[in-house]
């Protein structure tokens, strides 16, 4: 196929890598059972109440969703306070995005962005022909470098990207730090604010800030949150994003039609009400994350105080060997080289039984 059908942006685009999938290494080394803390998933299960609405709903698949994703969107207002049209369900984080992307993104354009932090921001905006700036992290906080993200602002700039708590790193940014930020930036670049992991964060700390008071001060804000965390449904892709009626609208422009099918439709609006889930959730989360830090403790390791349901560590071991000979152990974790970071890895929460397995394999090969 002639290369010169694609558009130029691809040739030097990388796809994102999501997780191993557990039947690709139980294929690979002839295992019965693995165990993956790789990809940030809910240990404890989908959400039931969600399960059973799947259930009631599946016998009418035949039918087209609901386009304006109505009756969810309605239920996100009343529960975070804010007005209907100031809220966009999608097929997922990602594909929110994406949108965002295509909907502010030229040729030209600028954002900025952190090293390591999540990679489709930097593949969304490079799909457009937009220039990303990465800005390291603190080496030894792993905080986000507020000024020099602030010094590269200019008159081409058009979005700033803070994932909080970070991904991979679980840092959390604070109430002050981020709030003097927002003021800082110029009113006319987007502020992007990458929620996903808002439940875990607002339960270990009280200086969490939550990014919808920004966006009642500063309309060019977004705010992204998601069902796949702690509702425990990401097999059924629903994100969401919080910005004015006007800036929702115009994203709205660049969506498909039934861009959030049915049963996923009824899984979130039943996960919302689902409390005991998510309280259950945030408890085994905190559960399995003490256990890793325990374990590190007494190996001396250094990890990264964590605000996600995931943790940040410093192996002092190549991950590259350490990830593959973890996977012959029957357990996926996130190598850090993916980011740069050869000797981190990241490592998903999970239930006690699977954090143990986890931990059993660590003490054997490091």
């Amino acid at each position: 196929m002639a290369k010169t059908i694609f558009r130029k942006e691809l040739e030097k685009l990388n796809a994102y890598v999501p997780g191993k999938p557990i039947e690709d290494v139980m294929r690979e080394y002839g295992l019965t059972s693995v165990v993956k803390l790789a990809s940030n998933e809910n240990p404890l299960g989908p959400s039931p109440k969600a399960v059973a609405a799947v259930q009631a709903e599946a016998a009418k698949i035949n039918i087209y969703p609901d386009p304006a994703v109505r009756t969810l969107r309605e239920k996100l207002a009343e529960k975070y306070g804010v007005s209907f049209d100031q809220v966009m369900v999608g097929n997922g984080g990602e594909s929110l995005i994406q949108l965002v992307a295509q909907s502010i993104i030229s040729p030209g354009d600028e954002v900025i962005t952190a090293d390591p932090s999540f990679s489709l921001y930097e593949i969304s905006v490079s799909h457009m022909g937009g220039t990303v700036h990465v800005v390291p992290l603190l080496k030894d906080s792993f905080q986000y470098d507020l000024e020099s993200m602030l010094s590269l602002v200019n008159d081409k700039t058009k979005i700033v990207y803070i994932c909080n708590p970070n991904n991979p790193t679980g840092t959390i940014l604070g109430k002050a730090a981020l709030n003097e930020f927002a003021d800082k930036l110029p009113e006319e670049v987007v502020l992007f604010l990458d929620e996903a992991y808002y439940e875990f964060a607002s339960a270990v700390s009280e200086d969490y800030p939550n990014g919808l008071e920004i966006l009642a001060r500063r309309p060019n804000t977004i705010v992204l949150r998601t069902f796949a965390k702690v509702a425990g449904i990401a097999g059924t892709r629903v994100g969401y994003i919080f910005s004015t009626p006007e800036m929702i609208a115009e994203i709205g422009k660049s969506t498909g039609v039934f861009s959030v099918n049915r049963l996923a439709q009824v899984a979130a609006l039943a996960a919302l009400d689902d409390t005991d889930h998510i309280e259950n959730s945030v408890a085994l989360n905190k559960a399995s994350l003490q256990a890793f830090k325990d374990y590190f403790d007494t190996k001396g390791l250094r990890y990264i105080e964590p605000g996600g349901n995931f943790i940040w560590v410093d192996v002092n071991v190549d991950t590259r060997e350490l990830y593959v000979a973890l996977q012959k152990e029957g357990v996926i974790v996130r190598p850090g080289f993916l980011w740069g970071w050869d000797s981190w890895l990241r490592i998903s929460s999970g239930n006690m039984q699977d954090t143990e397995i986890c931990i059993e394999a660590l003490d054997k090969l490091l």
